[in-house]
């Protein structure tokens, strides 16, 4: 009794194992946002790996559930990721060395936010609203993904610096593959 009492406990580990070890390899994140919606985010690894692999820890960790959109400019960009909400903060990990490409800037495009100093990309992203609104940035902010559904959802974010009454990622987490 006790022995298939460990081997089940065992067996349902492994299967716990393997499904997180499938999250963890998608590339696809669901982002549940406060405008009553999931965004879906395919991740480009192959452009910017190390960008790809801190979002993809902090989604793990939950560090952007709750977190508010803090800065929309309408016909360019929602950017969130700060966990003071000031546009100042970041996570408890070093910034990211730049990763730019020569990827374009579209309709839905995720880039990472960083200061003046290119190598300072840290837990902060942006969403591009328009395809001409972002245009500038190319390889000068690192392309992190792209929206491939849910967009109608960022389209609702409040609007300010920060907004007055702004909206939220509720849930971020990585889809199984």
């Amino acid at each position: 009794m006790l022995k298939k009492l460990i081997f089940t406990l065992i067996g349902g580990l492994f299967i716990m194992t393997g499904a997180s070890a499938k999250a963890a390899d998608s590339n696809t994140v669901n982002m549940e946002v406060s405008t009553g919606g999931t965004v879906v985010i395919e991740l480009l690894p192959d452009i910017a790996p190390k960008h790809v692999e801190r979002v993809k820890t902090l989604i793990g960790e939950g560090f952007y559930d709750g977190i508010i959109f803090h800065r929309v400019i309408s016909g360019f960009m929602a950017q969130t990721g700060d966990p003071t909400g000031t546009g100042m903060g970041g996570s408890k990990y070093p910034d990211v060395p730049a990763e730019f490409s020569q990827t374009e800037y579209k309709r839905g495009t995720i880039g990472m936010a960083r200061s003046q100093n290119p190598d300072s990309a840290n837990s902060q992203f942006f969403i591009c609203f328009t395809d001409t609104g972002c245009s500038f940035l190319k390889g000068q902010y690192t392309v992190l993904g792209q929206v491939t559904s849910g967009m109608e959802f960022i389209d609702k974010v409040a609007v300010g610096e920060p907004p007055s009454s702004p909206d939220k990622i509720v849930k971020m987490t990585i889809a199984d593959k």
